[in-house]
């Protein structure tokens, strides 16, 4: 489908104006608390959503009790037959960097040099932070101020949900069957499918929150969570030897034995690694966790040896060791089960395309909701967004990608329509 200019220039204009809104909303998720959503901003943007949808001509739009946002836009007139498609984004933002009182920032015509922030004078964007960021000279960049994340991921993805929408509606020459939308909490903190009404959504689907433009993400990480607890025995230590076993201090030397060429920092692409992110205790009892992550299933299950036959081996070492081994499947390779819906994978190559730009496919070193959807029986691909160097202060997207999605979304309507 060729998009006019004029529709273009709606796209951009109306994307910008709602991510700046939408970014405005703290909707930060909380690993720590147990209710859904983990946090009442989501709630709020979620009500946001819910009347601006409405508005739009969106029909059957609920706002559920655990925060999740429902509604369907109806075919145009003869497509009511064709295959209904459901588009996702989630509401919440990651807790790495906070996402209170974001200031979003629009740089104009971009010229290559540092971008600086106005609340912090240390902190500047740089070509060496991006690569992709020289491609964006002459054009508009939106940042935060420099205190806070900016937010597009995913609150891009919901703007140019929300604004391919918006075009439906002012120009309904644009062809579409049945259209899903499902905004959803708690991504961030893993918890973005644990509510979800599968009843709701249609048996193909695509999430909005990928990255560079142009992106199409059909392959994540096969992903474990592991606990492990060191139980010793604490003796005074001037008169412990033969008798301590001192739980904090073995549990460092154990985790030394991590290979450390397949640890985050030193690994890449295709890539697998082990990830301890918090050791703690003292010497009658530590505690860790760690995650591991590979795209290869077998990968992992030989991690997953390892950390056995170090059990094995440092019991027998320090005799009264306990330990415990505590393994937990957190998600699937997305990839086992998109190979199967080829069409899914082609139409969304083609409406890429189609936009003007060039299919990158992405493995992502990560999980999405997509990933979790796809093993509970309804394929969804991830389409890019736009955005960079999410989850930091120095996150970014270029006005163009929020256009360009949403350019994406429109085409891969029309495309399904006729299919």
């Amino acid at each position: 489908m060729v998009i006019s200019k004029e529709i273009q220039a709606f796209l951009l204009d109306d994307a910008v104006e709602r991510f700046m809104r939408y970014v405005k909303v703290w909707t930060t998720s909380d690993e720590k608390s147990s209710t859904t959503p983990t946090t009442k901003g989501q709630l709020e943007l979620g009500k946001i959503l819910s009347e601006e949808l409405r508005d739009l001509g969106v029909i059957d739009v609920v706002q559920d009790k655990y925060g999740y946002v429902y509604g369907n836009l109806p075919a145009n007139k003869g497509l009511e037959e064709a295959k209904p498609i459901g588009l996702i984004a989630h509401l919440d933002t990651s807790e790495a960097v906070s996402g209170k009182d974001v200031k979003p920032v629009v740089h104009e015509n971009y010229d290559g040099k540092d971008i600086l922030f106005s609340h912090n004078s240390e902190l500047k964007l740089s070509l060496s932070d991006s690569k992709v960021l020289k491609d964006y000279m002459g054009l508009d960049i939106i940042t935060a101020s420099g205190d806070t994340l900016l937010g597009a991921d995913d609150k891009a993805g919901v703007a140019e949900i929300m604004t391919a929408c918006a075009a439906w509606k002012k120009y309904p020459e644009l062809k579409h069957g049945p259209i899903t939308v499902c905004f959803n909490p708690d991504e961030e903190v893993g918890r973005g499918t644990k509510k979800i009404n599968k009843k709701l959504l249609p048996k193909i689907c695509y999430t909005l929150d990928g990255s560079e433009m142009g992106q199409l993400e059909l392959e994540c990480f096969d992903a474990w969570g592991v606990d492990i607890k060191f139980k010793g025995l604490n003796v005074h230590p001037g008169y412990a030897k033969d008798l301590m076993i001192n739980a904090i201090h073995i549990a460092s030397k154990f985790f030394s034995e991590i290979p450390e060429k397949e640890t985050p920092e030193h690994t890449e692409e295709r890539e697998g690694y082990y990830h301890l992110y918090k050791l703690e205790g003292e010497e009658e009892q530590a505690k860790a966790s760690l995650i591991i992550r590979d795209f290869v299933v077998e990968n992992n299950e030989k991690r997953m040896e390892f950390f056995k036959s170090l059990k094995e081996s440092y019991e027998k070492k320090y005799p009264g060791l306990k330990i415990e081994l505590a393994f937990q499947h957190q998600y699937e390779n997305m990839i086992l089960y998109l190979e199967k819906e080829q069409k899914a994978i082609d139409l969304a190559k083609e409406a890429i395309t189609q936009a003007g730009l060039e299919v990158n496919l992405h493995s992502i070193r990560g999980g999405t909701d997509g990933a979790k959807l796809s093993s509970m029986g309804i394929p969804t691909p991830n389409i890019f967004t736009g955005g960079e160097l999410f989850h930091s202060r120095k996150e970014f997207i270029p006005t163009i990608g929020l256009q360009k999605a949403a350019e994406v979304i429109l085409n891969l309507a029309e495309l399904w329509s006729k299919n």
